[in-house]
């Protein structure tokens, strides 16, 4: 959860650099002097994270227990997209490395990962998987490339404790925005300093906010014709957005005098019993609890109101282009037994449940992955080992499945910080211009989509 969370922060700001490989610089096509074949793979938790690191090692061991014709080679960290070609073309690019899903079109055009579809036909959980998720590891032709292994989609999260203070449901959580808005002055009536409703914008994390509200409002951030992208913002949806921002932060004061908020703020506030809601995903809710002192009780999550659209975002893996045959069979069964295998799915939550990690959340170790039997499965297996309110997530879910998901725009970073500009002078500035501060980020998110190739 915490490198969901990571991710987060990595669309707020830049995107953490790999860190240093656990064992040497094997190469793409290097074998054991047993005949093993041996596959190096990222996504080994740093130190840092000791329990995910526990657990990602004890897994390893496990697999190679298994599969003794396998030696898996873990490096450190996740991947660092200013590196990532360099990587390939010095041979230092691991076998099998981590991507998230605003990555592998791109990496499809350019072919530097490995066409995996006949190698995938016989692999049962293909069918499980949602297919939305598996497209984006395709091409125009069909072809596969890479397998998702977790996703998540911006919601509201809201403090329940705080709901039933201002004599709110919770367990009716606001599906409007005009609910939203008057749950924001309710909670802000309470006093004390009780802030209804908070946003961010600064640090690049105020533009990805927008580009979610954006999609929460039936808008996108960028449309692509003939090969050209150009940005689709400035338009009645998007303006909407800002007056409701603007509503509740000038006339309503519902959102606090404190502004230029980062994911931290809102977090403190929020595990401090101080904050009503935000926009954010499930992963936050863990974050809110270890890092800042709060009750899983305290918190749900619903859907993203309004019932138009939300950011999507998740992670997956692919294959190095140059891995042989046997290097890409073996890759693709740590994958599917890492990551994917459903008889897995209750072996992975009691490993969590022996660190002490939370079950009942729409994320690791129950990533909402699946389709058919294998969902039905897991959600089975997710109430029965919950130690954690479930049911606080469960518009959330029931939502989602209503909602249009969109992936974050390309050149996705330079977008963010032209769109700080517009979320900074809504919040910051009472007679701010919402037409002028659109079209001038306009301008500069075209200048950052010239360079899309």
């Amino acid at each position: 959860m915490q490198r969901t969370l990571a991710r987060r922060a990595a669309v707020l700001v830049v995107i953490t650099a790999l860190g240093l490989p656990a064992c040497g610089s094997e190469s793409s096509n290097q074998q054991t002097g047993s005949g093993k074949v041996a596959i190096t793979v990222t996504g080994q938790p740093p130190s840092s994270q000791a329990v995910e690191r526990r657990i990602f090692d004890a897994d390893v061991a496990e697999f190679e227990k298994l599969n003794p014709d396998i030696d898996i080679v873990p490096h450190e960290g996740f991947m660092d997209p200013k590196t990532f070609s360099a990587k390939l073309a010095g041979g230092q690019l691991e076998d099998v490395y981590y991507v998230y899903f605003t990555d592998p079109a791109s990496i499809i055009a350019r072919r530097q990962a490995a066409d995996i579809t006949d190698h995938v036909k016989d692999m049962a959980v293909i069918k499980q998987l949602q297919p939305a998720l598996l497209d984006i590891f395709k091409d125009r032709n069909g072809k596969v490339y890479g397998l998702p292994t977790a996703n998540y989609s911006m919601g509201l999260l809201y403090n329940r404790a705080l709901f039933t203070k201002a004599g709110l449901d919770p367990d009716k959580p606001p599906a409007t925005w005009d609910e939203v808005r008057t749950a924001a002055q309710k909670i802000a009536a309470l006093g004390n300093g009780t802030v209804g409703f908070a946003d961010l914008s600064k640090n690049n994390q105020g533009g990805w906010h927008l580009v979610t509200w954006a999609y929460a409002m039936g808008s996108q951030i960028a449309r692509q014709e003939g090969g050209k992208w150009t940005a689709d913002f400035n338009n009645a949806k998007v303006k909407e957005a800002l007056r409701l921002l603007k509503e509740m932060r000038w006339t309503d004061n519902a959102m606090g005098d404190k502004q230029l908020l980062e994911a931290t703020d809102v977090q403190r506030l929020m595990g401090a019993g101080q904050l009503g809601m935000y926009l954010g995903a499930p992963d936050n809710v863990p974050v809110l609890v270890k890092e800042f002192k709060g009750k899983y009780d305290d918190y749900g999550v619903a859907a993203m109101p309004g019932g138009q659209g939300t950011l999507l975002g998740g992670e997956g893996y692919m294959i190095n282009p140059k891995a042989s045959p046997d290097k890409i069979k073996a890759g693709l069964k740590w994958i599917d037994w890492k990551y994917l295998a459903p008889d897995r799915i209750e072996p992975r939550i009691k490993q969590y449940l022996d660190e002490k990690q939370p079950i009942g959340l729409p994320a690791t170790p129950t990533p909402d992955i699946y389709t058919g039997d294998t969902r039905a499965k897991q959600s089975e297996l997710k109430t029965k080992y919950a130690n954690v309110p479930e049911k606080n997530f469960a518009s959330y879910l029931d939502g989602n499945t209503k909602l249009k998901g969109n992936l974050e725009p390309p050149n996705a970073q330079q977008i963010y910080a032209a769109l700080d500009n517009v979320m900074q002078g809504v919040l910051t500035n009472k007679d701010a211009t919402v037409d002028h501060l659109l079209s001038e980020a306009e301008a500069k998110v075209n200048s950052a989509l010239a360079q899309v190739k």
